[in-house]
C-alpha cells in the first residue's frame, strides 16, 4: 500500500514522499490521519527556530503530534474500518520503571520520529484511543494538548498536600486553558485563579473564579498551588511571581517549555520548602481520562471548541504552509481538515 508523506526538509519547506506500507505481525494496524492540529513545537521547527543543530540531526521529518483519525484495517478485528481513533504521539521505550513518556529511550513523533502528516500509516494499536462521540473532531485533534493538561493536574492530585482552597495558574494560551478546564473539572469546589497579559485570551477563562493581569498581582492573596503554563524567557518572571505568591510546602507545577535556561530563587524555595514538579506531554491513561471527559462532559467539551481558532481544509502544500502561517499568530489552535 502506497501513502503519501510530507517531511519538512529545511525551515518552510515541506516536500512529499512516497512509501509502502504493509501490517507486520498482529499489533499493527493502518489508520488514515483526518484532523491534524498545529502545535507551537511544529511551528519552531517550521520556522527554523530550533538549535541549528537540531535541525540538520532531526530535517528531514515529517511533521504534527496532534491529530485524530479513522481505522482502515486491524487484523485482529478490534477495531472495525472506519472506526475514530485520537493518535498517540509517544512511542514508549522498554525501560518500564519509568512512565512511558519520560523513559530515555522513548520516542516522540514530530521531534525524534515521523508525525502524522501522511496519507496513511501503519501504527501500534496501544498508540490509538478510540472516540465516538459526534461533532467533535476538531477538538480531538488536540487531545494531545488536553492530556497533557490531565497529565500535569492527576500528577499534582497525586503529590500535594490535601489544602487545595485556593489554586492559581500563569498563562493566557491553549496549556493554560486546558489545565484551568481540568482543575474546575476535578475540583469543583477550589477557588481558581488565572494571570496573563493578553485580554483578548483572558476573555476565554470567564469560567473561573478570578482572572487577572500578572499587574494586578499585587492585590490578591496567597495561593496553596500554582501551576507555570507560560513558557519562554518569560517563565523565569512568572516562576519567581510563583515564589513569592504561593504558601509555604506548596506545589510548583511546571509546564512552560524555553529553548533558554531561566533563573530560580532557589533561597525562597527553600525557605518555604516548596515542592516543583515538571510535566510535558502525557500517556496513554492521560489520553484515555482527556477523552472520557469529552464524551462524558458537555460543559468540558463545549470548552474545548472554544480552543478552535480556525479549521483550513489541506489538499496540498501549499495548504499546509497556509495553516502553519495562520497557527503562528492564531490565539489557540489552528486545525487542518485533512483531505489527502
Amino acid at each position: 500500500m502506497i501513502s503519501q508523506q510530507f517531511k519538512l526538509v529545511e525551515p518552510f519547506v515541506i516536500e512529499s514522499f512516497f512509501q509502502d506500507i504493509s501490517v507486520k505481525g498482529t499489533e499493527n494496524i493502518i489508520v488514515r490521519p483526518r484532523r491534524l492540529s498545529v502545535c507551537k513545537a511544529d511551528l519552531r521547527y517550521y520556522f527554523g527556530l530550533r538549535d541549528p543543530e537540531v535541525l540538520k540531526k532531526r530535517l528531514p521529518m515529517t511533521l504534527i503530534h496532534e491529530a485524530c483519525g479513522e481505522v482502515l484495517y486491524d487484523p485482529l478485528g478490534q477495531y472495525q474500518k472506519g472506526d475514530t481513533v485520537v493518535l498517540l504521539p509517544n512511542i514508549p521505550g522498554s525501560d518500564t520503571f519509568y512512565d512511558e513518556n519520560y523513559r530515555l529511550d522513548s520516542l516522540f513523533r514530530s521531534s525524534r520520529a515521523d508525525g502524522f502528516l501522511q496519507e496513511l500509516m501503519e501504527i501500534n494499536r496501544n498508540q490509538v484511543v478510540p472516540y465516538t462521540k459526534k461533532g467533535l473532531d476538531d477538538v480531538f485533534a488536540f487531545t494531545e494538548a488536553i492530556s497533557v493538561g490531565v497529565h500535569a493536574v492527576n500528577t499534582f492530585l497525586a503529590t500535594s498536600h490535601a489544602r487545595r482552597d485556593h489554586i492559581a495558574v500563569w498563562g493566557d494560551g491553549a496549556i493554560s486553558y486546558f489545565v484551568c478546564c481540568v482543575l474546575r473539572n476535578k475540583l469543583p469546589d477550589a477557588k481558581i485563579t488565572v494571570l496573563g497579559i493578553n485580554p483578548n485570551k483572558l476573555q476565554y477563562f470567564h469560567f473561573l473564579d478570578e482572572v487577572l493581569n500578572v499587574n494586578q498581582l499585587e492585590n490578591v492573596s496567597r495561593f496553596d498551588h500554582v501551576f507555570e503554563c507560560v513558557g519562554g524567557v518569560a517563565s523565569g518572571k512568572a516562576i519567581d511571581q510563583m515564589i513569592d505568591t504561593v504558601m509555604p510546602q506548596g506545589t510548583m507545577m511546571l509546564l512552560g517549555v524555553s529553548e533558554e535556561p531561566v533563573p530560580v530563587n532557589t533561597r525562597m524555595v527553600l525557605e518555604k520548602g516548596l515542592t516543583m514538579i515538571g510535566r510535558s506531554r502525557s500517556g496513554r491513561e492521560d489520553f484515555e481520562d482527556a477523552v472520557r471527559m469529552l464524551e462524558e462532559d458537555d460543559v468540558f467539551a463545549a470548552r474545548m471548541q472554544q480552543m478552535v481558532s480556525e479549521t483550513v481544509d489541506a489538499f496540498s502544500v501549499n495548504d499546509i504552509s497556509k495553516a502553519f502561517d495562520l497557527a503562528k499568530n492564531a490565539d489557540f489552535k489552528v486545525v487542518m481538515k485533512w483531505n489527502t
